[in-house]
């Protein structure tokens, strides 16, 4: 792959994931199960793309479990409560919610591994918590866009966790058949709770949840690494950063869900910052 492929795929992931919100919408279903179908549609995917590679998965070790298990629980709570927030908030109020996650990862890491947090990031953790509040439709719990911005956020804080997870189990799992692991573990989380609720799925939801485990996250997740060979991991995270300005504009065009002057705004800021701190970072490699 070329650098100009590695841009065209990086783009094309951003595209990928501002689709996810789209499908949450139009899967007739509840949050667990749609988690559910779209981990093992992914884990047989990805299993299926190593297996044509001539590899297998090796098991995990004593020192890995844990990290896959810890890594697994919050993939599927971050997708669980992502998917609640779109039937609840919409999904400009979801994604712009969850676009809040690199500030979580900023506070987290500096708790968590004890590095040093930067002026520039504690910027942009108040730029990111003021679009937030822009975004925010009213401070009324009984307003339902308000409770959709709340599982939308814990959704990004479950993703920052869950980012934190994977630097470490990165360095004791392959990066191709760490994916394939967590979407099994998430898969085998989640089953339980929704394995009778599969029968009575329509046939055009089996093939959203089809699209969503292979376009939206085995063919994501390839190109993601595949450009990381070409593309420095901050640029991909400008480009990715555009994920909610695509889902805003899917939504706007399929289902005429229009955000407020107020919420493009806040999510101006919040995508603003999160780009912002990309080009710093960037620029300073």
């Amino acid at each position: 792959m070329n650098s100009r492929q590695a841009t065209t795929a990086i783009h094309v992931t951003a595209v990928l994931f501002g689709l996810t919100g789209i499908f949450g919408e139009l899967i007739q279903a509840g949050a667990v199960l749609i988690t559910a179908g779209r981990a093992l549609f992914a884990a047989a995917t990805l299993l299926l793309f190593m297996s044509r590679a001539g590899h297998r998965p090796v098991r995990p070790g004593r020192r890995s479990l844990p990290v896959l298990l810890a890594a697994g629980v919050l993939l599927a709570v971050h997708w669980t409560t992502f998917f609640v927030a779109v039937k609840v908030g919409g999904i400009a109020i979801a994604t712009l919610g969850f676009a809040s996650f690199p500030a979580s990862i900023t506070l987290f890491e500096g708790f968590l591994f004890h590095e040093r947090t930067r002026a520039s990031e504690w910027a942009v953790v108040a730029l990111v918590t003021a679009g937030l509040a822009l975004v925010t439709p009213s401070f009324d719990f009984s307003d339902q866009a308000t409770v959709g911005l709340g599982w939308a956020v814990l959704s990004g804080l479950s993703f920052a966790l869950f980012t934190l997870a994977n630097r470490k189990a990165v360095s004791l799992v392959p990066a191709r058949e760490l994916a394939c692991w967590e979407n099994g573990i998430v898969a085998l989380l989640t089953l339980p709770w929704c394995l009778t609720e599969f029968m009575s799925l329509r046939a055009l939801d089996w093939v959203w949840l089809f699209m969503l485990g292979v376009f939206c996250t085995a063919l994501s997740h390839a190109l993601l690494v595949a450009s990381l060979t070409r593309l420095k991991a901050r640029t991909a995270g400008i480009v990715i950063a555009l994920e909610p300005v695509y889902a805003i504009l899917f939504a706007a065009l399929l289902f005429a869900q229009y955000p407020t002057a107020r919420a493009l705004a806040g999510g101006a800021l919040i995508v603003g910052a999160i780009t912002w701190s990309g080009l710093r970072q960037a620029s300073a490699d």
